[in-house]
């Protein structure tokens, strides 16, 4: 049962645009970027909402590794294709104006396909591929991110946790939305953790001395200094659940994250330049949007994908569970639960709050102040 406060969904959406523009983001590009934070509270994705507002996004802008202003430059286009600059702007506002395109040029064409070079972090990447699916098309996107993940065998954080994402429509009342990161955890789901007060889970993530650890600061700090880094889906360092399989993917979002647009990649990717100092991150995503009727028709693929989950969920479940998901489900159902009543926020998120309408005087009174 949930007991932490809830902030309206209006007035969270107002605030951080407000604190974004007092930060130099456009207004236009503010709303965005609020829309797409509040997305992840929307689906109960807390490792990417209102939680990382202020130290992924608003601390960035302050310390110069994130530009406000989103200067997007298109260095190449095709009928089908896009690759773009976002010059260390809002990766969200770059990723924004790459979907519409793509999702143009797939009505017209049947597919597309673009990339994104020198960006910045997205947000969360099922908002990318469901602006396709709730279009009828079909969305796929990646990003690479500061390396946390250490391949098969080894212990040295090399790859992003690199999310391989998939969104497709359905005849039900949502689309089918797999967002998920190539690791067992990711770095956002730590930064819950230790935001949380609560630990690690045990085997997510590996240090180079093998010992276990699960306390959330440290392990932080460790991925920072590059003495820890997360394990790959299926675990590690070695093979024996096939840990291969998610350091695979995880290599195949790193490449067509940098290689389609020429991007940096791997370490470079870390903010901190070789003498130690931090440096813009120059991230890079790609994109591809499909549209089912240049094959059997829209109507035909969501009948049949509708069928798909219907039929997986109506499978014989395991003993001692009463209900199958598929993928998309329960983030539509977090949504049916909290539509009415806002986002829930916890003590550390509320005093980021506070901290910065009272840094900008701006005219908030939260409820959560009010008990």
């Amino acid at each position: 049962m949930e007991t932490r406060p809830y902030v309206p969904w209006e007035m969270m959406g107002n605030f951080m645009i407000d604190v974004f523009k007092a930060y130099g983001v456009p207004e236009e590009d503010a709303k965005v970027c609020a829309d797409v934070l509040l997305e992840s509270d929307r689906r109960g994705i807390e490792s990417h909402g209102s939680n990382r507002f202020k130290p992924i996004y608003i601390d960035r802008i302050i310390n110069g590794t994130l530009l406000p202003k989103t200067e997007i430059e298109i260095i190449k286009e095709t009928p089908t294709t896009v690759v773009m600059d976002a010059h260390d702007g809002m990766g969200m506002v770059a990723s924004k104006k790459m979907m519409e395109m793509l999702i143009e040029k797939a009505k017209k064409c049947g597919m597309a396909g673009g990339a994104i070079k020198n960006s910045t972090h997205y947000g969360i990447a099922g908002y990318w591929t469901d602006m396709a699916a709730n279009e009828g098309l079909i969305g796929v996107t990646g990003t690479n991110a500061r390396p946390s993940i250490a391949p098969t065998f080894g212990v040295e954080n090399m790859l992003g946790t690199n999310p391989l994402t998939f969104s497709m429509p359905t005849d039900e009342d949502f689309n089918f939305c797999l967002d998920c990161a190539t690791s067992i955890v990711q770095r956002g789901r730590v930064e819950y953790y230790a935001r949380s007060g609560r630990e690690t889970p045990a085997g997510m993530v590996v240090t180079h001395d093998g010992k276990p650890i699960t306390d959330s600061k440290e392990i932080l700090k460790m991925l920072t200094k590059g003495t820890a880094a997360l394990t790959p889906l299926g675990g590690g360092p070695g093979d024996e659940m096939a840990g291969y399989k998610g350091y695979g993917y995880a290599t195949v979002v790193e490449i067509l994250s940098s290689a389609l647009a020429g991007g940096e990649f791997m370490k470079s990717l870390s903010g901190v330049s070789p003498e130690g100092k931090t440096q813009m991150f120059h991230l890079g995503h790609f994109f591809f949007v499909v549209d089912p009727e240049a094959f059997m028709g829209l109507e035909t693929f969501k009948k049949t994908a509708g069928e798909i989950c219907r039929a997986l969920r109506a499978s014989t479940k395991a003993p001692g569970y009463d209900r199958i998901y598929t993928a998309g489900e329960k983030e539509y159902l977090v949504w049916q639960e909290r539509k009415d009543k806002g986002v829930p926020v916890g003590e550390a998120v509320q005093k980021e709050m506070i901290a910065l309408r009272d840094k900008l005087n701006l005219p908030y009174v939260f409820p959560f102040e009010e008990n």
